[in-house]
């Protein structure tokens, strides 16, 4: 009996923020729980998290994380952000976004097997923003492609989704930790899996893209401490200590081996020194310096 049933049958939502590569970090944090029995009754995803999450809700299992682990060990920067000399005049031609979808949609139709999200055999919620409004937009039903392609379209970099009357972009925007969505949907117990900032780098990243994903990784720490802070007392929460200190960029995927394995064994330490029944901010997500 894992740790979450004998705290009783209560409806449990695990949620993915957004972080670019560092999204790796929520490989090795889903491996550690998926190792102690430690499941979800829905996902709730945005950004890099909707990839995430989505894959999970796809295959809820220890060997479903593995083949994620799998499958993030071996992406490249290009194949998330595809880049060439074409794109580039592109951008200039028609200045208003640089990179093609092509990267994040080839990864869902690959590798997620079901073709819409009420398909998967978790509820899946997936975050996304209207671009007119900045009102957050919940997709939880219809191409599975099309709301990971929505959420992760980082504004200026990818043109938004055109979805019904709205037009879409990064969920990061709006709700970068999509904890008031999950208690929408009925969760009254959160596990909440963030990717953290590169607390410990001293200087900016390199590039207009390295430096927007950066400046959204400091928008979910400080967005989740906020957050939780004003959360109903009622709801349940634990937060998955992220990795500190952190180095690189989010547009780097260099360091992602790395990264999950040190997600393994923080969150493998955290467990063994009862962090799902301890309900607090990690003092990880507060500002701080190295």
């Amino acid at each position: 009996m894992s740790v979450l049933e004998q705290i009783g049958p209560v409806k449990t939502a695990f949620v993915f923020a957004g972080g670019g590569s560092f999204g790796a970090i929520q490989v090795g944090m889903l491996h550690s729980l998926a190792a102690h029995g430690i499941v979800a009754d829905m996902v709730v995803g945005s950004s890099v998290g909707a990839l995430n999450g989505a894959f999970y809700a796809g295959d809820p299992t220890l060997g479903g994380v593995e083949r994620l682990a799998t499958i993030w060990r071996g992406l490249r920067r290009r194949d998330v952000f595809p880049m060439s000399w074409r794109t580039v005049l592109s951008f200039l031609w028609r200045r208003d976004f640089l990179i093609p979808h092509d990267g994040i949609r080839k990864l869902v139709d690959d590798h997620i097997p079901y073709r819409n999200l009420q398909d998967a055999r978790l509820p899946v919620h997936i975050v996304t923003t209207d671009i007119i409004s900045g009102d957050s937009v919940v997709l939880s039903e219809g191409s599975t492609a099309e709301a990971i392609v929505a959420s992760t379209a980082i504004p200026g970099a990818f043109a938004p989704i055109r979805h019904n009357d709205y037009y879409l972009a990064d969920g990061a925007i709006s709700s970068n930790t999509p904890i008031k969505v999950a208690v929408k949907k009925g969760a009254m117990r959160l596990i909440i899996l963030p990717t953290g900032h590169a607390c410990a780098t001293q200087a900016p990243p390199v590039g207009a893209v390295a430096n927007a994903l950066h400046a959204l990784t400091l928008l979910i720490a400080r967005q989740l401490v906020s957050e939780l802070e004003s959360l109903d007392p009622a709801i349940e929460y634990f937060v998955v200590p992220p990795l500190c200190p952190l180095v690189g960029s989010p547009y780097d995927f260099s360091r992602t081996a790395d990264h999950i394995d040190r997600a393994i064994a923080t969150t493998d330490a955290w467990l063994a020194q009862h962090g799902l029944q301890q309900g607090k901010i990690p003092h990880e997500m507060r500002p701080h310096r190295h």
